[in-house]
């Protein structure tokens, strides 16, 4: 018996789906209250409402290259080198326009309203009283990721990372590790960052004391990894199946292996952690969603497989609804509230 066969005879949830066909491969998703919106790769967000309707904004002049949200706006990057916020209202407005017209490479979005974005070797945060620094770092940069407390911003990039204390004047912290880094991530509790490599692995540090902690053995590059509630897990993609590095300890994984759940017959392309229990979306290359329950492995139907490599999913904040999209733009809501 296949997996896709036994995978047949678990609780299903597809009949709950709001479906909806972007003009566009879906690049990232978000929520803003109820409002399902999904980041196209050209030009415009498309917002889908709990009743079923849909409102494309536009919001770039060309490909949208990222995207972050807080609680009251979608914040994305263009390689039109504008910084725009959307609001659930569908209002955009310009934070920022790249004085050399460079890529917005990356974006974040931090505690009390702040904004992170990077062009280049260039950083800057913006604060929501409009405070704006810049900083420059030893090549382009990778990835960005708000510490969980506090105005601190690591900042990914080639053989590292550099921690950046937003209003400090001492010189940032740099914390060494060869190769390229690629995406960031800080743990709920502030204690661990982690980044993805462009080789198959994760590199993290325990920042405490600065100890490195190398997690490998994946078929693949690590595209997304994301903490669980809580932070005693990390879920990440990579593999033909959901990899899970404990967290629980001091020590984090450092000496563990990694806990593996639902194999299937594709390979694991986006991952995302209910925000109020220990449960992960997975999003796999031939169109599959399933949810897991990491406590005794159950699995839920959310999306049958369809061809298309699952691109972007999402968490309403109270866990009652997921959005998911394609590469080929199909798109929807899983209403499980």
């Amino acid at each position: 018996m296949s997996v896709s066969d036994t995978r047949a005879q678990i609780p299903s949830v597809v009949e709950r789906t709001r479906p909806l066909k972007a003009d566009a491969g879906v690049v990232a998703a978000h929520f803003l209250g109820q409002i399902a919106v999904f980041v196209l790769g050209e030009e415009a967000l498309l917002f889908l409402s709990p009743a079923g309707e849909t409102r494309t904004i536009p919001a770039h002049g060309g490909a949208i290259l990222a995207s972050a949200a807080d609680a009251t706006r979608v914040v994305s990057g263009g390689d039109d080198g504008k910084v725009v916020a959307t609001d659930a209202d569908g209002k955009s407005i310009t934070l920022a326009s790249d004085a050399k017209q460079r890529w917005i490479d990356h974006v974040a979005a931090g505690p009390a309203g702040a904004v992170a974005w990077s062009a280049g070797r260039e950083v800057f945060v913006r604060t929501a009283k409009g405070a704006e620094r810049a900083l420059g770092v030893p090549s382009t940069a990778g990835g960005l990721a708000f510490a969980p407390k506090g105005l601190r911003l690591a900042v990914a990039h080639y053989n590292g990372v550099t921690l950046w204390f937003i209003n400090a004047q001492s010189e940032p912290d740099i914390l060494q590790w060869k190769g390229s880094h690629l995406g960031a991530r800080m743990s709920p509790d502030g204690r661990f960052l982690i980044t993805s490599m462009q080789e198959p692995a994760l590199h993290g540090w325990r920042l405490a004391d600065r100890k490195d902690m190398r997690m490998s053995g994946y078929s693949a590059r690590v595209r997304s990894f994301d903490f669980t509630v809580g932070g005693k897990w990390l879920a990440t993609s990579g593999s033909d199946q959901l990899v899970l590095w404990p967290f629980q300890g001091k020590d984090g994984p450092m000496g563990k292996t990694p806990r593996i759940l639902a194999p299937a017959q594709a390979q694991v392309e986006v991952v995302a952690c209910h925000p109020k229990q220990e449960v992960v979306a997975i999003g796999y290359a031939d169109g599959l969603v399933l949810l897991v329950r990491i406590e005794d492995a159950a699995e839920v139907l959310a999306r049958k497989g369809a061809g298309a490599p699952i691109t972007a999913l999402a968490w309403s904040a109270s866990g009652a609804a997921l959005a998911f999209g394609a590469e080929d733009g199909e798109a929807g809501v899983i209403d499980l509230g």
